[in-house]
């Protein structure tokens, strides 16, 4: 490898909002991040489905469900 071309990579820990800390190496010295392999539902299986701020009511109360209305063509006038 070439020298001084290349960053310097240091000794860091990357530290979980729920408290979950990896070491590894980086070019920063700390990473925080908000979810982890520890606590992401994917990986924990705890998966939990939430209308939030109930989005579909909302859809609902603004469009009035999903429905379709067909609208009819005008007739054309028959030229000569």
């Amino acid at each position: 490898m070439k020298s001084a071309i290349h960053p310097n990579y240091i000794e860091t820990t990357i530290s979980c909002a729920c408290g979950t800390v990896y070491h590894t190496r980086s070019t920063v010295p700390s990473i925080s991040v908000g979810i982890c392999a520890a606590c992401h539902p994917f990986f924990t299986g705890e998966q939990k489905f939430i209308d939030t701020a109930g989005r579909v009511d909302k859809f609902t109360k603004r469009f009035g469900g999903t429905s379709t209305v067909r609208r009819t063509k005008p007739k054309l006038a028959a030229s000569a």
